[in-house]
């Protein structure tokens, strides 16, 4: 078994009490585990955004819960191939909807729900095929986005209703993402399922999709769409992370305060992902918020895996997670 600290392979751990007698104050999780550095950056970017909460008349408790999400990680040594991964085991989630710790993670949860269910969707239509759809509009000030979402989720059902659509079933995400003059980029993300003869009878070029679309927002511009279909022999797996994504990005979070501030007025409480048609039934929960943000295994018997624990706490003043004494 490698030793982590003097070892080639610094993914693999030792037990903590077989550590070497070292400083063990000095040790980081990012460097006994690179795979869990993600824990850090977006640990950090939480402490951006509890600061941009901090003292603001409506969201100042958003701070105090962030303050308190993720601060202790409690890892499970789980043996693998006569080494020693870590698994985390319990933490304490604030669940603020742009808290970048708790977005990750709910992100994380809806990809593992989409992966395991997809393939039952390719079973049960094997000859069907897969399109990924991009939708937008014009930028709108951020003080406008909660109607503008409104709006284009009214062009949606008008969409769906049209006889061109040619989806039996669709996912829908929605994206915001911030311009370079500080106005609000909204835009829709669609894994749509259509019928093998789509590509013989009612294919709709990039300009057809354009159209259809601009007719159902009801304006007199064309905007911009990106349509996209997946070759017969590819999964729909490939898609996901571009479906299943950060509602905003964690850079269009912590860069500006005031922009942000008003992003969380106009999102609060609005439904990021949508489902409709067949694909409703498989892929309903993805419209909920995860019960699990820490993504314990299935049919796993704890006895089984559990080889001790390893506590790490977050440390705001070296933005990284340190071994606990």
């Amino acid at each position: 078994m490698s030793n982590f600290l003097g070892g080639e392979t610094p993914s693999h751990i030792l037990p903590y009490k077989d550590i070497p007698e070292v400083d063990k104050s000095s040790i980081y999780l990012s460097d006994l585990s690179p795979r869990d550095k993600p824990w850090d950056n977006h640990r950090s970017n939480s402490d951006r955004v509890a600061n941009h909460y901090r003292d603001d008349v409506i969201f100042a408790k958003y701070a105090d819960k962030i303050d308190f999400c993720a601060q202790v990680l409690d890892f499970r040594l789980v043996p693998q191939e006569g080494e020693y991964k870590l698994k985390l085991d319990n933490a304490r989630f604030c669940r603020v909807r742009h808290c970048p710790v708790c977005q990750w993670r709910r992100s994380r949860m809806w990809k593992a729900k989409a992966y395991k269910v997809l393939p039952s969707i390719v079973e049960a239509y094997p000859k069907y095929r897969w399109l990924f759809l991009t939708l937008t509009v014009r930028n709108c000030f951020i003080s406008e986005l909660r109607d503008t979402l409104q709006w284009m989720n009214q062009s949606w059902q008008r969409l769906i209703k049209r006889k061109k659509f040619p989806a039996v079933g669709w996912l829908r995400s929605t994206e915001v993402t911030r311009s370079k003059d500080n106005l609000a980029h909204p835009h829709f993300h669609c894994l749509l399922l259509v019928k093998p003869s789509y590509f013989s009878t009612g294919y709709m070029k990039q300009s057809d999709w354009s159209e259809l679309w601009k007719s159902c927002l009801r304006v007199d511009y064309s905007p911009v769409i990106d349509i996209r279909s997946l070759k017969a022999s590819s999964s729909p797996n490939d898609l996901v992370p571009e479906i299943i994504k950060y509602c905003v990005k964690e850079s269009d979070l912590t860069v500006n305060r005031e922009w942000f501030l008003e992003l969380t007025q106009q999102m609060h409480k609005m439904r990021t992902i949508a489902t409709g048609g067949v694909l409703k039934k498989y892929l309903k929960q993805l419209e909920q918020e995860p019960e699990d943000l820490i993504g314990k295994d299935e049919n796993e018997t704890k006895s089984e895996v559990d080889e001790g624990h390893l506590y790490f706490n977050w440390k705001y003043r070296d933005k990284r997670y340190k071994l606990k004494d």
